[in-house]
């Protein structure tokens, strides 16, 4: 890296520690990336998508504690750390059990005061190997699955989705923005009224259309959503190049006889990039927030893979019975990652010196 780059990032990194709220932002960030890579070491649930399905164990509330026997299954599944491996055993949920040489005798959990005896065969001699008890901190959706688990590893999920979305936007809105700006006349009106009739439709609405004419997948939502965000970065990659477009440095490159694409690339993007690195915070956020909402509609990422606006979906209702948690827990993750995104942007707006 060059000596001018790292004295650039070292001095904006100089300025943003100054903003607490920025820092917490950046902190929440990291950790967020460190949580989806690793999710699936991190999750208790580390099957793919966080699946593990116990329906007799199903809405139960944080700190719930379940014993269960393992039973081992006849193939050896397949899978990886990175996105999860099925599970070896079969997890039946018990009350109680007794050993008698090699006959394990059981109270199956079907229900509270619910009970239904079985017996299995083993091999060894120790317990320890075939009966375990698990903690269900934050509870377990409808189905019985650990909420904590698929808490996290739908991380992978909003970071996956904001990320492809702000490139896909990035790519066009620049495009576009630098076209419309640095040649003007019937290209920037032409331009300008494609951005008008996009930004004249509600955004939700607009994220429906595209994901109903691709498709319903998570592949679609990148994007669907990556095409309603051009707009922002357009209009205002289109103002920045107008107001530097007429600059002496500009007007000698023109002079020197550099190519339109050189001139744009080479010397007039680098020096917008600041209010772009801002713009692309906010995107983030607002990427992370459609993804929830399109899930929560039913048109977003689809089930089983666990995506925070679907699990809002799937558990709301029962934020009016005996268990809100389920439907608060990715609400509050929603609102914890979309405010970090939001007060590293505001940091970032306050170092680079960007105006409104």
């Amino acid at each position: 890296m060059p000596v001018q780059d790292q004295s650039f990032i070292y001095t904006i990194w100089k300025k943003l520690r100054r903003n607490k709220g920025a820092v917490f932002g950046l902190i929440v960030i990291i950790l967020a990336i460190i949580t989806a890579l690793f999710a699936y070491v991190l999750a208790p649930d580390a099957t793919p998508d966080a699946n593990r399905i116990i329906v007799e164990i199903a809405a139960k509330k944080p700190g719930y504690q379940q014993q269960f026997f393992l039973q081992k299954k006849e193939t050896k599944p397949s899978g990886s750390f990175l996105f999860g491996s099925e599970d070896d055993v079969h997890y039946i949920p018990i009350t109680s059990y007794k050993q008698k040489g090699d006959t394990i005798f059981t109270e199956k959990y079907v229900d509270d005061e619910v009970t239904e005896p079985m017996w299995f065969i083993v091999n060894e001699n120790s317990t320890s190997t075939f009966i375990t008890t698990k903690t269900f901190w934050l509870g377990t959706d409808k189905f019985g699955r650990d909420i904590l688990s698929r808490l996290i590893v739908g991380v992978r999920v909003s970071l996956s989705v904001g990320l492809i979305a702000v490139l896909i936007s990035l790519t066009v809105g620049i495009f576009f923005g630098a076209v419309a700006g640095y040649f003007r006349g019937w290209i920037d009106e032409a331009i300008l009224w494609l951005i008008n009739v996009v930004w004249s439709i509600p955004t939700l609405l607009l994220v429906f259309a595209i994901t109903l004419a691709l498709g319903k997948g998570f592949w679609q939502v990148f994007i669907a959503v990556g095409l309603t965000l051009w707009v922002n970065v357009a209009r205002l990659v289109r103002g920045q190049i107008l107001s530097i477009r007429e600059l002496n440095y500009i007007e000698a490159t023109k002079a020197m006889g550099f190519s339109h694409s050189r001139t744009i690339f080479k010397h007039i993007l680098p020096n917008i990039m600041g209010p772009v690195i801002v713009i692309a915070a906010s995107n983030f956020a607002s990427a992370i927030v459609i993804e929830a909402g399109l899930s929560f509609l039913g048109v977003g990422v689809q089930a089983p893979q666990p995506s925070w606006g679907l699990m809002i979906k799937e558990n709301y209702n029962f934020i009016i019975t005996n268990n809100p948690m389920l439907a608060i827990a990715p609400g509050i993750a929603i609102m914890l990652l979309v405010l970090a995104f939001n007060l590293l942007g505001n940091g970032l707006r306050d170092v680079l010196d960007v105006r409104n």
